[in-house]
């Protein structure tokens, strides 16, 4: 077999994964020390809110249980270590670094998954963050409580040792990512004559868009940006499963929300995770121009800490 069938062999056809397709990928794709071939690579995402009422860790529940062969990404360590704003996006090196630590190599096929607990909440941006970074094959998996149900094998405790990899010093692909300056200056213009056309979706609780529920983050002030729509995350997902919803169900959620695919389109939230989950409801829904469709990084956290009040940026409703 050569190497192209090989890795045809695996390759999946979108960028959701069920338990089974990568199941099967992992059976046809044993690791093994000699092969340098593309492999297929599960990494776990998992993470928990800073103010998690059981006070979860990502990594402890990496250890307690994982997919066989499983790195953790760890959410709160690759990041800007120079941001004032939690987990912003790596630089490249850092970034680089992060996957070679992981033992990664840039032909892999990578299959992001969350917690059994929350279901689909933090893989999506770490899959966002593998895309900024230009990551050829990067999937999430759809999602790892159906994994567990469904009877496919997991491991505990400390994780293997892997063998550091080289991996290149990657481009960043700005097109994805919406910075604080830009969307200030677009929330100015909002309602005014001849402003920018773009849809600006917001993944947190609709209190919290509201203004009338606080920030998990002390001292912050709730509201949102003018122009933005509240679309909590949990709308996209299953109810039961915490798996994302198809996709023409996901249509429809945008649909009645109104989201106009033809403008470009900016997800935001808290801070960078769960607007991950609509980027990528968006993708699974082929819904708006993807070249169109943005992330904002700093999110609410950036937000609500740099706009002054007399800016009259943050808008609550009354």
């Amino acid at each position: 077999m050569s190497l192209s069938q090989q890795t045809r062999q695996v390759s999946f056809s979108s960028y959701l994964v069920s338990p089974g397709e990568l199941s099967e990928a992992l059976k046809k794709n044993p690791p093994t020390k000699i092969s340098t071939s593309p492999r297929v690579v599960p990494v776990c995402a998992a993470w928990f809110m800073p103010n998690d009422p059981e006070g979860r860790k990502g990594i402890d529940i990496f250890r307690k249980h994982r997919i066989p062969q499983a790195r953790f990404f760890d959410l709160d360590a690759i990041k800007d270590p120079e941001s004032p704003y939690p987990h912003m996006l790596p630089t490249a090196e850092t970034f680089a670094d992060a996957m070679g630590e992981l033992g990664i190599r840039r032909d892999d096929e990578v299959v992001v998954y969350d917690t059994e607990e929350l279901g689909i909440f933090s893989a999506p941006r770490v899959g966002w963050t593998l895309r900024v970074f230009g990551h050829p094959k990067v999937h999430i998996l759809n999602n790892y409580r159906l994994w567990v149900r469904e009877g496919y094998p997991t491991e505990t405790g400390e994780p293997q040792q892997v063998e550091r990899t080289a991996y290149p010093l990657p481009t960043y692909d700005s097109k994805l990512v919406i910075p604080y300056l830009e969307l200030k200056e677009i929330a100015k213009e909002h309602r005014k004559e001849g402003a920018k056309e773009v849809e600006i979706l917001d993944a947190r609780s609709y209190g919290r868009w509201a203004g009338t529920d606080p920030e998990p983050r002390p001292g912050l002030s709730s509201g949102h940006i003018p122009g933005s729509k509240s679309l909590p995350f949990q709308e996209l997902l299953d109810p039961e499963t915490k798996t994302y919803r198809s996709g023409p169900e996901l249509r429809k959620v945008f649909e009645e929300r109104e989201v106009d695919a033809s403008k470009s389109i900016i997800s935001s939230c808290g801070t960078g995770v769960t607007a991950s989950i609509i980027e990528t409801a968006l993708k699974e829904a082929e819904y708006g121009d993807p070249s169109l469709r943005r992330v904002y990084d700093g999110s609410w956290t950036e937000w609500a800490q740099r706009v002054k009040p007399s800016d009259g940026l943050i808008k609550k409703v009354t």
